[in-house]
């Protein structure tokens, strides 16, 4: 006997099992290993892996088997759902979206075009490099729900930073009902006590988020890296992964990652640093065959490789969806014992401090006077490290310039919070209301930025007791926080119902983290000395979807030592260049010539060292505008790249609504198995009382969007009502909502839709008698079926309408009336006769057009129930003889009109 000839795709009965194949093995010994997935209710879902030759019995399916069997039911209600569980399992091959705009957002035209473009790609790997606030989360969503529509998205693993997990976890279930399992530090400990010891964890969940910090501890995860592979890989701030002259830990876990999935989708508002190798870096990660040479490369290399805009290249769409910020400066005269300082850090000599600096870097001069801008409890850390730090150096080479930080020291010691004179006027500001600041109002909450921890300390311990602010009242965000604690404390500043009303935050607040939720008032205490920190700080109020109007305030001190008031204009400059990008061009590189926040700052450095001061970085700015050779360069790659234009496909369905195909299926559901529903048809919503069987996909669900014990799963259709449960959340103590969105990727109605299509029994398919649709035939045969690729990925599908017309009793409904059907099809398309057509098209035409005249006939038909129950008797009539084939795989072989068409179904 010949051996079986299995293939990926195939359906087999395993153990009296249903499973689907995914990929065969042979091994070097002969045997056959079928890597397997569960078709059947007990092994729905479970990946499995058998030896063909050590199994009793391994049977296909096949179709030409299929038995039909008449439906009697009211309306044909179980055809019809039948048929559209099987057209909701239908696979997209266009580039057209299908489902991602329908999700919980607004929907605006510049979100969709990343997915748009992506689509046109073989393999969807692309960098979405939109600016801060244009909501690069939501664009990312829109791209992975087609994506999991056409069954490319079952794992997927998401890299952030740890400040972000929750917020994109929870952005992308809300707003898209794709469930992330957050492995954050205690997450991945919790997985690791649920399997045995030496198991990969990334293999528990299909779908997961952890930090890239957490994940580049090469030595602990390298290994189960490099035997993982995932559909999708989604790398949050990007430009943190990239090659930047030595490869950093970052970098190679980027790279390793890069290799471990077909799509790769990075983000980041601030892509490039300026230098060819580092952009080239992350377009090779998506693409190692894009860039030959990475110092020598141009737009053409990089096509379709990425997106980028600026607001301004979208206010058109967006309407009053962006707010136009308000800004003020706030000068403070120095106290007197703050000039005394002053005094003493511009008469520091230092003999030996700076000799050897390495080139670029700002003098230690400057950066204690960056630290005494910011408090006099920064400056004050800073003297202490140094004086620590040179004392363990030859004593006697550095004792002069000890001395005097030990002098700064003293003096700095003098100066508390009485005498420091922005705190003062903060105080004041705020106590006095002078913003109108209503703290007793959890939609006016308030955020202070500083780049110094010491500040931070500072401005908790003092605000906290000055104000009268209660500890829950008030809460801090530096990087050296433990994630969960980093998170938990987004969440509640976000939360209507938490008491938080004031957040003081370091820079490490300032990549990603949506504050605008209860928030549109803003303060830096110390200002930045890089416009990319400017722009990503205030990018956390002002951002797409603030509601208020953004209110942004900046304090500088003044002082009457010259040098002093001339580095306070430096700053002022860099407030003023910072409004000037945002009201323009978008990209601050374009006016510094820097493209890192560290160039940035010692560019700014240079300018406190010069005697020219503010003058000098404005020439530099100047400068930059009009001859950066790598400004043009970029503005190259960017401004070159292809126009994109984001269309959507037609839906095609037997119902009104997501809501009107669930309840009739949970109706259905309910003659088989205990399950209880309320409906709401006011709201489009369902109560649907937890199912036993949802247990197996329930365990790959974040925990946070389990309803309570004994309390139903709420599911709508309705997407302003969706948003608006968003709110609420906002409003009220659970942050994630009880709700969840009606609509086909939600795990629960795929988990229905999974049932609904196994309604007939295996090897069965409907047999039904309609109204003549059609005067070219009495019987119709609908078939569906898919070409999978070695992963089980469908790479063709089809839907296809075969009219039999005219062969009386021969073209009987009963088994093996496919293969009849196929030798007919066979033997009329070589002989060239048109009694039997491969039917969506008129005459003799071919087309797989779903949207076709013949396909619309069809569904309006099916979709009214009362004409299909008025024929639900006849046995023989002139009417059309429906034949449903379940999705078995079949061959049809035809040429006609010098024409060759193939398709195996699936």
């Amino acid at each position: 006997m010949a051996p079986v000839a299995y293939a990926p795709g195939n359906r087999v009965v395993i153990r009296d099992a249903e499973w689907i194949i995914r990929n065969v093995t042979n091994t070097h010994n002969r045997y056959t290993i079928l890597d397997v997935v569960g078709l059947s209710e007990i092994v729905k879902d479970r990946d499995s892996r058998f030896v063909v030759q050590l199994e009793q019995e391994i049977r296909i399916l096949d179709p030409l088997d299929t038995e039909f069997v008449p439906d009697l039911s009211a309306g044909y209600r179980d055809s019809r759902l039948y048929i559209e569980s099987l057209m909701r399992s239908r696979t997209p091959k266009d580039e057209k979206l299908h489902i991602g705009t329908r999700a919980a957002i607004d929907q605006v035209q510049f979100q969709s075009d990343p997915a748009a473009l992506a689509l046109k790609q073989y393999r969807q790997r692309i960098l979405i490099a939109d600016a801060v606030g244009l909501g690069k989360t939501i664009e990312c969503g829109i791209l992975l729900s087609e994506l999991i529509k056409r069954g490319r998205g079952k794992r997927i693993l998401v890299l952030a930073v740890k400040s972000m997990l929750t917020q994109f976890q929870k952005e992308l279930w809300t707003r898209f009902t794709i469930p992330l399992v957050r492995l954050d530090s205690t997450g991945i400990q919790r997985v690791k006590q649920h399997i045995p010891s030496g198991h990969n964890p990334f293999l528990y969940f299909d779908k997961s988020i952890i930090s890239i910090d957490t994940l580049k501890r090469e030595g602990e995860y390298r290994h189960y890296l490099e035997k993982s592979w995932w559909d999708i890989i989604v790398i949050d701030e990007a430009h943190n992964v990239a090659e930047r002259g030595t490869r950093s830990m970052r970098s190679k876990l980027a790279r390793l990652i890069s290799r471990r999935s077909d799509t790769l989708i990075m983000l980041s508002a601030t892509p490039h640093d300026g230098k060819r190798e580092s952009f080239a870096s992350i377009m090779n990660m998506l693409d190692p065959t894009a860039i030959a040479d990475p110092s020598s490369y141009g737009p053409d290399d990089i096509r379709g490789l990425f997106i980028r805009r600026f607001k301004k290249d979208i206010k058109h769409q967006v309407m009053n969806r962006f707010r136009e910020r308000e800004i003020a400066k706030h000068t403070v005269q120095a106290t007197d014992r703050e000039e005394q300082v002053f005094q003493q850090l511009v008469a520091l000599d230092f003999k030996r401090i700076d000799r050897s600096r390495r080139s670029g870097s700002m003098l230690f001069k400057t950066t204690l006077e960056k630290s005494l801008f910011s408090s006099p409890a920064a400056c004050l850390q800073t003297c202490r490290n140094r004086i620590g730090r040179l004392k363990h150096e030859d004593l006697a080479e550095y004792l002069d310039d000890i001395t005097q930080l030990e002098a700064l020291e003293e003096t700095l010691q003098q100066l508390d919070e009485s005498s420091f004179s922005k705190y003062q006027f903060l105080l004041s500001f705020l106590k006095k209301n002078t913003w109108n600041w209503n703290r007793r109002d959890p939609h006016d909450r308030l955020v202070i930025f500083t780049e110094r921890i010491e500040t931070l300390k500072f401005l908790q311990a003092h605000l906290q007791q000055d104000l009268g602010l209660k500890d829950t009242e008030l809460a801090v965000l530096y990087g050296s926080m433990a994630d969960t604690d980093l998170q938990q404390t987004v969440e509640r500043f976000g939360n209507e119902q938490e008491p938080l009303r004031l957040l003081i935050a370091s820079d490490v607040a300032s990549e990603g983290i949506n504050l605008h939720y209860q928030c549109h008032r803003m303060i830096h205490f110390d200002i930045p000395w890089s416009l990319m920190v400017f722009q990503q700080r205030n990018g956390r109020i002002d951002r797409y979807g603030q509601d208020e109007t953004p209110l942004i305030h900046y304090l500088l001190t003044d002082s009457e030592n010259p040098d002093i008031h001339g580095d306070k204009r430096i700053l002022e400059l860099l407030i003023e260049k910072d409004e000037q990008v945002h009201q323009s061009i978008g990209d601050p590189s374009e006016f510094t010539g820097k493209y890192t926040i560290e160039e940035e700052e010692d560019q700014t450095a240079a300018a406190f060292e010069s005697s020219m001061g503010a003058e000098l970085l404005e020439r530099e700015f100047a400068r930059q505008a009009e001859v950066d050779p790598m400004a043009a360069f970029m503005e190259s790659l960017f401004e070159d790249a292809e126009p994109v234009e984001a269309r959507e496909a037609q839906s095609l369905s037997l119902y009104s609504s997501d809501y009107a195909f669930l309840k009739e299926g949970i109706h259905f559901l309910q003659t088989r198995q205990p399950l209880h529903a309320e409906f709401y048809e006011d709201g489009k919503t369902i109560e649907l009382e937890q199912p036993k069987g949802f247990s197996v996909i329930r365990k790959q669900l974040p925990s946070e969007v389990h309803p309570p014990k004994d309390t139903p799963y709420v599911l709508t259709s309705d997407v302003q009502k969706m948003m608006d449960e968003m709110v609420r959340c906002r409003r009220e103590e659970q942050v994630w909502p009880q709700m969840s969105l009606l609509w086909e990727l939600n795990p629960l109605v795929q988990w229905i839709t999974d049932r609904l299509v196994t309604s007939f029994g295996r090897n069965q398919a409907p047999r039904i008698f309609v109204p003549a649709i059609s005067h070219t035939a009495d019987r119709l045969f609908l078939v569906s079926g898919l070409i999978p690729n070695r992963k089980g990925q469908s790479v063709i599908e089809e839907w296809l309408a075969v009219a039999a017309k005219g062969y009386g009793s021969n073209c009987a409904l009963a088994p093996g009336s496919l293969l009849l059907l196929q030798g007919r099809l066979r033997r009329a398309s070589q002989s060239g006769k048109a009694g039997v057509r491969c039917s969506f098209g008129p005459g003799n035409q071919c087309s797989r057009d779903p949207a076709s005249m013949f396909w619309k006939s069809a569904m309006s038909t099916l979709t009214a129930p009362s004409q299909l129950a008025a024929h639900q008797d006849r046995s023989r009539s002139s009417a059309a003889n429906w034949s449903l084939s379940s999705p078995r795989s079949v061959r049809l072989r035809g040429k006609r009109a010098g024409t060759y068409h193939r398709a195996d179904l699936q």
